[in-house]
């Protein structure tokens, strides 16, 4: 008798490195599982971090748990606090900052999954 279960349990995700003080876990996604068609990813975004601006080529979903996050999108500015969500459209020109006092813990799931190769990160 085959003991295939219909669920998988995630308990060490995979920490990306990364150089900026943000905490980045993906627990499923293309680093974690190979999984190429979402990733799901529990962050902290120290106060005063940001990245540059870029054009992602997936949807992503961020909600917020704590704090407060920016996002400069087509140039409109929104912030997001504790218990908001947005979802972004690939293909839109963004920025994500927190230039607040503490630090921001929030969920992003990207569809298709996260990859470097898909952000497209403008130079800094």
């Amino acid at each position: 008798m085959s003991n295939s279960k219909k669920y998988t349990i995630q308990n060490s995700p995979f920490i990306v490195p990364t150089n900026d003080g943000k905490i980045i876990k993906e627990h499923f996604g293309n680093a974690t599982d190979g999984n190429t068609e979402i990733s799901i990813a529990h962050m902290i975004a120290p106060s005063g971090w940001s990245e540059p601006f870029q054009t992602p080529e997936f949807d992503e979903y961020t909600f917020i748990i704590k704090g407060k996050k920016q996002f400069i999108i087509d140039g409109e500015t929104v912030i997001l606090e504790a218990g908001q969500s947005i979802k972004v459209e690939k293909n839109t020109r963004l920025q994500y900052s927190n230039p607040f006092t503490e630090p921001c813990e929030y969920l992003a799931i990207c569809l298709p999954a996260f990859s470097i190769d898909s952000v497209n990160r403008e130079a800094q």
